[in-house]
């Protein structure tokens, strides 16, 4: 039992769905730039789904809009059968206290402790916990992130770039939260910490019952860990599945992406997650 469920917000039964996330037909814009035009994209429950795409395609907007960050100018998103785009501030907080997210680089606020820093999201919706439990708490997600347990008492300045990751992360699972955001986790990491960073993710989902929507442009990490990958291009996501569905389309960018010298490289000895079947759908106008 969460040691959430005596504080408010009112505990939520876990999402029993199939799709914890839903976005149908979504538009966002800046101005007169459309970013995405028709985008839509069903994540299945306790899965890692990657997402890739080219610079501008919008990776970082479509998360910012499915966590109410961006605004929307058409289409519908729903998180735990939740509409995200039409919520009211209470059923807003209800869900959002139900998500963790690692943005990129950390934003760790820079003047508080990394112990301080897991504490930002326990006093936003659980203001009634005392002050020694929200300690606890903390030293508890030092500690699962993977980092040592007297980094709770560092700045940020003080931590190495992989160590500012694990302590975003830290701060992402405070709310024990059933869906996990993660937007570049690897970026800037050397190899070996890219790759133990993968493996952690890749144990939290397990053992903690996880769906997590991941960014990423390394390709190593969606060989290792991504049950599917989606792809964003022309203003949209044009094919979802496992790496070997993708294979089989013919995108161009798809099969520069993962047929290039760098794709080449990270399936060498690999063979990739899911083959299963999945439902990979490259039409311009149909549902992702």
């Amino acid at each position: 039992m969460s040691i959430f469920n005596q504080h408010e917000p009112k505990q939520h039964e876990r999402f029993r769905g199939e799709h914890p996330i839903v976005v149908e037909g979504l538009k966002t814009a800046f101005g007169e730039h459309v970013v995405h035009e028709n985008l839509s994209l069903k994540v299945n429950r306790g899965e890692i789904i990657g997402v890739v795409g080219g610079s501008g395609t919008g990776k970082s907007v479509l998360m910012r809009a499915i966590i109410g960050l961006q605004s929307t100018a058409a289409g519908e998103i729903e998180v735990f059968g939740n509409s995200i785009t039409r919520a009211g501030l209470d059923e807003d907080i209800g869900v959002r206290c139900r998500w963790g997210v690692l943005f990129q680089g950390g934003a760790l606020f820079s003047t508080l402790t990394v112990g301080e820093n897991v504490e930002v999201p326990l006093k936003q919706f659980y203001p009634d916990i005392e002050p020694e439990l929200r300690r606890e708490i903390a030293r508890y997600k030092v500690i699962l992130s993977g980092l040592p347990e007297n980094a709770i008492d560092k700045f940020p300045s003080e931590l190495s770039g992989g160590m500012k990751k694990r302590a975003g992360l830290a701060r992402a699972l405070a709310l024990d939260p059933e869906l996990l955001f993660l937007d570049e986790p690897t970026a800037g990491l050397d190899p070996i910490g890219a790759a133990a960073f993968d493996r952690q993710t890749r144990e939290l989902k397990e053992t903690l019952g996880l769906t997590v929507f991941l960014i990423t442009h390394d390709l190593d990490t969606l060989y290792e860990i991504c049950d599917r990958v989606a792809v964003l291009a022309d203003k949209k996501v044009i094919a979802v599945g496992t790496i070997p569905e993708l294979l089989e389309t013919d995108h161009p960018w798809i099969d520069e992406y993962f047929n290039g010298p760098r794709g080449r490289a990270a399936s060498h000895g690999k063979m990739p997650r899911g083959n299963s079947r999945a439902s990979v759908d490259n039409q311009p106008d149909s549902e992702a």
